[in-house]
């Protein structure tokens, strides 16, 4: 078998990065800190013109009708551009899950409006005890108890609260549950929100791979114009070395991440493990090169006037979502003895 990404795929990621150093250049993401909400409505239509917004929306909604494979690597896109706006939630996790549902008079024409860029969609589901992106929503997908609920945000109460990444915005969200709103309840919600905790840690891990790989490539560029002792640093083996084994980390990451896709794809019985290994391998990465970045940097990549803080902290800030690295080791270990006490018992 021939496990590797089609050219297909592989040109829509490059269009995807051509149409984010567009509209996400570091200078547009820095404006982004300054300004009320973490939103660009241009931005986001066209990423809807392109198809990312729609990808795994169904063909007869508007979209693409594809599945979490073909979306890996567009995702990882908008890790290495710092993206500011919810395209995980939005995309990844609101999409299926309204496409799940049996309320189709309230799902459908949300699916269209997102396929078209019109909506934005914010999910509140555990391990998050926040909600992303909830001020500039359209529709919050919400939990409560056995049940999922879709309600409009002028339902919802918010509470800005503080980000280390100041190009996200996090919020606490009051609500109250009515049977309007519920989309799903008892077995079926619980299927459903499993898989969207899946998803939402597929598609962090993917971000963090992006953010890992800029981190080095902004690390690189910096040790080949810093000049020490009349060499650029980037010449010294130590320097060498440390950029390599950065690379290295994130190399191992991504087929533990593209696994995990195939996974979710193919709903898979172990895609929750799957998940759950690739956000610890993508956010060990993403720390190391993190490490990494800041070292060659030295002092100035701590400061304002430099980029590197941007993907430093959005580093950071999603190894928290959805979920923290030692909340996915157990979850990995759980699902190691499970499968262990099943072969015992066989």
């Amino acid at each position: 078998m021939h496990f590797a990404f089609t050219e297909e795929q592989l040109r829509f990621r490059d269009s995807v990065r051509g149409v984010l150093e567009r509209t996400c250049a570091p200078a547009a993401v820095r404006q982004v800190w300054d300004q009320e909400h973490a939103h660009d409505p241009g931005r986001w239509r066209a990423l809807a013109e392109l198809g990312l917004l729609g990808l795994l929306v169904p063909e007869g909604a508007g979209g693409l009708g594809l599945d979490e494979i073909a979306a890996i690597l567009p995702l990882e896109e908008t890790g290495r551009a710092a993206l500011p706006e919810a395209v995980v939630d939005t995309a990844l996790i609101a999409v299926p899950l309204l496409a799940a549902v049996t309320e189709r008079a309230l799902a459908d024409p949300w699916l269209e409006r997102i396929a078209a860029g019109e909506s934005v969609v914010a999910v509140g589901f555990p391990p998050n005890p926040w909600v992303s992106h909830a001020d500039v929503a359209d529709l919050l997908l919400l939990a409560d108890g056995d049940a999922i609920h879709a309600v409009p945000r002028a339902h919802v109460r918010l509470e800005r609260l503080p980000h280390l990444d100041g190009a996200q915005r996090l919020f606490r969200v009051a609500w109250t549950p009515a049977d309007r709103t519920r989309l799903a309840a008892g077995a079926q919600a619980r299927r459903l929100r499993a898989a969207a905790i899946d998803r939402g840690t597929l598609g962090t891990a993917a971000q963090l791979l992006g953010v890992a790989a800029r981190l080095i490539e902004e690390a690189v560029r910096y040790a080949r114009q810093r000049q020490q002792f009349g060499r650029a640093i980037g010449s010294f083996q130590a320097v060498k070395h440390m950029l390599a084994n950065a690379q290295v980390r994130l190399e191992f990451a991504r087929p533990v991440v593209y696994r995990a896709a195939y996974a979710a794809a193919r709903e898979a019985a172990n895609r929750g493990r799957d998940a759950s290994h690739a956000k610890i391998a993508a956010a060990d990465a993403a720390a190391f090169a993190a490490r990494t970045a800041l070292q060659v940097h030295g002092a100035i990549g701590y400061t304002w006037e430099v980029d590197l803080h941007m993907w430093m902290k959005r580093a950071w800030a999603l190894e928290t979502a959805w979920g923290t690295s030692s909340w996915h080791r157990a979850r990995v270990a759980a699902a190691v003895l499970q499968s262990e006490s099943r072969e015992e018992a066989s």
